[in-house]
This record gives structure tokens, C-alpha cells and sequence, in this order.
């Protein structure tokens, strides 16, 4: 058998700590190997080693960092590479492709400029017309058109922000790519073309894949074989049909059952108009909708610079949010769904008036939120509150988990800095996190993934909310605590007669939670209506390519 284009063999990493202290392995004892043209999987839940494996790869650990055993790319030793012999490893070799994009790109840089600087620091042969050109046709790949190429990372969306960051790993033609968790931000369409045009370069090039997620559908879909770890340890290996048709590890089986219980959806009625009628206490509401969204415009004018001001006169206008109609009934969970850049956010955005809208209304309660003060609509939001996709992103890292919970009752001026305390026990209890006195104390930095969107739940939740506009509270968590956050969400939702505007991306998980899906494409909603009869028979071109794009877990 010929060498391996890639190994690693007893590989352990652990992070600073004091010398006197024994090291704490983030990865444990870890061997693999990956051939030339070789797609594999990582999977397992936040924390288990999978990105600190990824960066030990690329030698991008914290100063400090202990790392044993070894690490070599057709036959060299990494972990032996000069500083020079790096630069040249880290994208012509090998390319990282990080969860989060900003990691990667410069807020004060264009797009443009992002991706000449990579080509002319790697290949300085080429003119600045071969850059260009090369450049925009690997954003063509991923979906990112010319057009945007002299715009910043800020005016686009997350999802879009990902393709670019993807288009930049390929940009050097590397032998492997590194990819963590690349396509959590992406819709299933985008994620689709992405993963599609990914494995088809594999072939071609003989490229390898390392692609770190957890996504156990997609890499049961696209990796070739499957690496699971858990607690720092690769517990199970092999190929993929192999490890997901027969399991052998106790913490692959329960992967695969916490993945497949969001995909179990009970078949439930719908009335003949495609709409479910809800009766909440004993009063229908299909007629009183808690939220009316009417004609709702968001529009925003790129301003042309001065050479487009001379040729073309005026700016480019980007219809985000498009004429949208839309009512959420009390007690309902209705799903938007949609590809990145679709406008969902700046929907919900708008909806929130964070930003004011171009035209239309939004009725809350009767209230038109847009006719409002600041202070009313202060006050007004008291109702209205947002759990966000990355919680470690809205929760202030100086502030101790008490202190963001307790910090919403203190600006409405709903408790004393006594009573607050008081109820975030309370709140933190509900959510899971106890013992609360313990969870009351930490910092954010002190928590996982998913006990930090615990935290952002219980801070949405503790001003007693009428709407929750959720904004892809789940997509960055792994399949175990994706459940475990969906069924806590569903069990507050009777606990406190809530109601949901559920964003994502993810269909089998709107299918899990909602009662009802928009699907947005251009800034318009293009279909609306039960969750199964939009499953069952979907009517738009659009969704139809949605629903074929998702990848779906096969239960053995």
C-alpha cells in the first residue's frame, strides 16, 4: 500500500496550564490516516477535540501548548516545519477553513483584496489580471458573483461570509483541505453545491478532505469514512456506511439516536386550507394573530465609488427584505426558512426595529411597531425578545452568567437587584443549568456551547415574553445538545405560553419544531403553510430544491 498523503500517529494536545499542574488532554492518543482523494468525517460533540485537532494539524494552538506524538504530510514531519516551510504549508499544502469566517477575513478589507492578497503572497508570477480572473471564477463556485467584489466582509451575510472564506481555501489548489465545521452557517442548498463541488474536486485533484461537524447527515452523505470523538478520544473509525448502518461504541449510538429523534416527526393534522388551526385554553386564534407583518420593505443602496459614479450614475440597490406579508398566530412555532442572503435576519431584524424599515408595518398586538418612540419601543420589547445564533457573541464575556440574565429585569426596571437574583435561580434551574448557585457565578468562557445558548434562552426568556424570534439558535451545536436545547425550547414554550418565530436553515429540524414554514427566497416569502402539507407536497420550484438538497440520516 503506498503512503499515506497524510498521518498522525499518537497524537495528544493539551492547552496552557500551570507547570506544576498535570495537563489536562484536549486530544488524547489520536491516530488516523488519509489517502489522496480520501474524504473523511469527524464528528462528535462541542468540546470533544475535533477543532484542536484541526489546529494542532495546522500549528495554530495557543503559545504554550503541549503537543506529543507526531503529525506528518507525505512523509514530512510537520511539527518539525521552519516558520518558513509553514507559510508555504498553510494553503499551498494544506488549507483551514475555520466555523467562524470572521477568523479569516480582514473587516477594513474588500473581498477583492482579500483574495488578491492570498494569490499574489503565494504566487507573485501572476499579473493582477490572472488574479482577478482566477479569483472570480473560484467565487463563481460558491456562489458569490462578481458584482460583489469590491464590498466589505460587514455587508454581507453570515452564510455568504463562509462561501467567501471557503473560495479563499481553494484559491491555491491545496493537496488537503482542513475544513471545521464549514458549513454550519450555510443553508442545505448552498451546503449542498459547496460539499458537491468539494468532493468533485477530491476526485479531480486528488485532493483529501478532513471535514470536521456535526452534521451527522451530511458526513454520512459525503465522507467516505468516519472518525467519532468523544472526551479527546477517537472512539470509533471506519467507513461511514459501516459505522452509521452498525454502531459499535455506546456514544456512536447515541449520535445517531439524538439525530434521528429531531428527523422523527409525528404525522398531525391539517386542515384542508393547508393552515393548522390552533386552540390555546379552549379560544381559537387562526383569526388573531399576535404579529402582522404587512408589505414590509427593507432596501439598502450600496454607494457607488467615483468611477461608477461617473459611468454608471447610481448605486446598486439590494432588496433584502421585499414586500413581505406575514401573521403569527398565539402559541404557534412558524419556521423561516431559506439560503443565506435570503433576508430571514434582517427580517427578523426589522421585525424587532432594530432597523427601520423602508415601507410596510409591523403589528404587534395591535400596536404598529413602527409608528413607536424609541422609549415605547423600548418599553414594547419587553414582549418582543431574540435568541441569536452564536451565544457566546451576545453574551458579555465581563459579566458573570447571573449578571447577563439579571441584566434585562434591571433596563425594564422589572426587579431589584434582590429579586433578580432570585428569579435568574430560577430561570437557570428551568434551563437546565444547575446546580444554579454554581452556573450563577461562571462567565461565559467557563461554559460549552450549548450550556452558553442555555444562558442566552434564560436571558430571552426572564422578562416573561409574549414572541421569541429565534435566529438559528441551534446551528452551531452538535446533534446531542441540539436535541436536548429543541426539547427544553419546546418544553418552555408550554411552561410559558410562548410563541415562536423559529429562523433556520436546517429543514428536518423545522419540520421537528414548527407548526407552520415560510420559505423566503430574494427577500420575498415564495410558500407558506403547514409544516407537512409544505413537506409532503411542496409547491414553489424553490422549496422543491430545498427539500432535495437536505441530507437525511437513514435509520437501520
Amino acid at each position: 500500500m503506498s503512503e499515506a498523503l497524510f498521518s498522525i500517529e499518537n497524537l495528544r494536545v493539551a492547552y496552557p496550564h500551570p507547570s506544576d499542574e498535570e495537563p489536562s488532554w484536549a486530544v488524547d492518543d489520536v491516530s488516523f490516516n488519509l489517502q489522496p482523494g480520501e474524504i473523511m468525517g469527524l464528528v462528535g460533540e462541542s468540546g470533544c477535540g475535533k477543532s484542536t485537532l484541526g489546529r494542532a494539524v495546522m500549528r495554530l494552538l495557543p503559545p504554550g501548548s503541549r503537543v506529543e506524538g507526531r503529525v506528518r504530510f507525505q512523509g514530512k514531519s510537520v511539527l518539525e516545519m521552519t516558520p518558513e516551510q509553514m507559510r508555504k504549508f498553510r494553503g499551498e499544502v494544506v488549507a483551514l477553513v475555520f466555523q467562524d469566517p470572521m477568523t479569516r477575513l480582514d473587516p477594513l478589507m474588500t473581498i477583492g483584496n482579500h483574495c488578491m492578497e492570498t494569490l499574489k503572497a503565494h504566487s507573485p508570477e501572476l499579473s493582477n489580471r490572472e488574479a482577478k480572473e482566477k479569483a472570480i471564477a473560484t467565487l463563481a463556485k460558491v456562489n458569490i458573483p462578481a458584482s460583489r467584489w469590491n464590498q466589505y466582509p460587514h455587508e454581507f451575510s453570515g452564510g455568504m461570509r463562509q462561501r467567501v472564506a471557503i473560495a479563499l481555501a481553494l484559491l491555491l489548489n491545496p493537496k488537503m483541505i482542513v475544513a471545521d465545521e464549514p458549513t454550519t452557517s450555510l443553508d442545505v442548498t448552498v451546503s449542498a453545491q459547496i460539499l458537491q463541488e468539494l468532493t468533485r474536486l477530491c476526485t479531480q485533484e486528488n485532493m483529501a478532505l478532513l471535514l470536521i461537524s456535526h452534521d451527522l447527515a451530511m458526513v454520512a452523505e459525503y465522507c467516505d469514512h468516519i472518525g467519532v470523538m468523544y472526551r479527546g478520544k477517537m472512539v470509533e473509525m471506519g467507513a461511514s456506511q459501516s459505522v452509521f448502518s452498525n454502531p459499535q461504541h455506546e456514544y456512536t449510538r447515541s449520535l445517531l439516536e439524538a439525530a434521528l429523534h429531531i428527523q422523527a416527526v409525528d404525522e398531525q393534522e391539517v386542515s384542508p386550507d393547508g393552515f393548522a388551526q390552533m386552540e390555546i385554553e379552549g379560544v381559537k386564534y387562526s383569526q388573531l394573530p399576535i404579529l402582522r407583518v404587512r408589505e414590509l420593505k427593507q432596501h439598502y443602496t450600496i454607494e457607488p465609488n467615483f468611477i461608477e459614479r461617473i459611468f454608471k450614475g447610481q448605486g446598486q440597490t439590494i432588496k433584502a427584505v421585499d414586500g413581505i406579508d406575514l401573521e403569527l398566530y398565539p402559541g404557534e412555532i412558524l419556521g423561516l426558512v431559506g439560503e443565506s442572503g435570503c433576508g430571514k435576519s434582517t427580517l427578523s431584524r426589522t421585525i424587532l426595529q432594530l432597523i427601520s424599515p423602508s415601507a410596510g408595518k409591523v403589528e404587534f398586538l395591535g400596536q404598529d411597531l413602527t409608528a413607536l418612540s424609541r422609549q415605547k419601543m423600548r418599553d414594547s420589547r419587553r414582549q418582543i425578545q431574540m435568541i441569536f445564533q452564536d451565544p457566546h457573541a451576545c453574551l458579555n464575556p465581563a459579566m458573570t452568567v447571573g449578571q447577563s440574565i439579571a441584566d434585562p429585569l434591571l433596563i425594564h426596571n422589572m426587579a431589584t437587584p434582590q429579586s433578580a437574583k432570585k428569579q435568574v435561580l430560577s430561570m437557570l434551574e428551568k434551563v437546565g443549568l444547575t446546580p444554579p448557585e454554581v452556573y450563577y457565578q461562571r462567565y461565559p468562557s467557563d461554559l460549552s456551547g450549548g450550556q452558553q445558548q442555555r444562558v442566552a434562552i434564560a436571558r430571552a426568556l426572564i422578562t416573561h415574553p409574549k414572541l421569541v424570534i429565534c435566529d438559528e439558535p441551534v446551528s452551531m451545536l452538535d446533534a446531542s445538545v441540539q436535541s436536548q436545547v429543541l426539547d427544553l425550547m419546546l418544553q418552555l414554550k408550554q411552561e410559558f405560553n410562548l410563541t415562536y418565530l423559529f429562523i433556520t436553515h436546517d429543514l428536518w429540524l423545522a419540520r421537528f419544531l414548527c407548526d407552520r414554514i415560510a420559505v423566503m427566497n430574494g427577500g420575498k416569502i415564495v410558500e407558506i403553510g403547514a409544516t407537512k402539507n409544505i413537506f409532503a407536497n411542496p409547491q414553489h420550484p424553490y422549496t422543491k430544491t430545498l427539500l432535495s438538497a437536505a441530507p437525511l440520516l437513514a435509520r437501520s
